[in-house]
């Protein structure tokens, strides 16, 4: 498995598109831990968060971003946290697409997150019950068809974020 470093060397590599799927309701990332708390006291993303640095470093290289979350209402704080960042995702260049699994029916996805890396590499997220990364594994050749499947299917379910913000706002 790859750690956290050798996983994020991964967006400087890859040459034409990345793709999440985000399944985990709570993740705990160390580095966020004080905005998380801000947001959670004020529900302000500050500044920072209106074109996000990271998505833009990699479109403005004409790479392709994109994600799908698929969620559960009511949110947790955590996710209310993660989607009041969404719009400076999307300003930078990523498209964002919400799968809310108590209002809508779709075909199974898989429980747990991916990254999918130029339609050719899959590696499966790894986190502990309470949300740490763990590692993320890169899986064989004959598994990519199941997860470009599943990208498939969760892009032609997902509703735009914007939309699904404008509702649950």
């Amino acid at each position: 498995m790859l750690s956290g470093e050798e996983f994020g060397s991964l967006f400087e590599t890859f040459e034409r598109t990345a793709f999440r799927l985000e399944t985990v309701a709570v993740y705990t990332v160390e580095e966020e831990r004080e905005e998380f708390e801000r947001f959670l006291a004020d529900g302000d993303m500050g500044p920072d968060w209106d074109d996000n640095p990271w998505v833009r470093s990699m479109t403005d290289k004409g790479k392709e971003v994109s994600r799908v979350h698929v969620l559960r209402s009511p949110l947790t704080d955590y996710l209310r946290y993660e989607l009041a960042a969404y719009p400076g995702n999307i300003t930078a260049g990523e498209t964002i697409g919400i799968i809310d699994l108590s209002g809508q029916s779709v075909t199974d996805p898989p429980d747990h997150d991916f990254w999918l890396f130029d339609d050719q590499d899959v590696y499966r997220m790894h986190y502990t019950p309470e949300g740490a990364f763990i590692g993320a594994e890169l899986l064989t050749a004959n598994r990519l068809a199941e997860y470009q499947g599943y990208r498939d299917c969760s892009l032609a379910e997902a509703v735009p974020f914007a939309d699904y913000w404008e509702r649950h706002r």
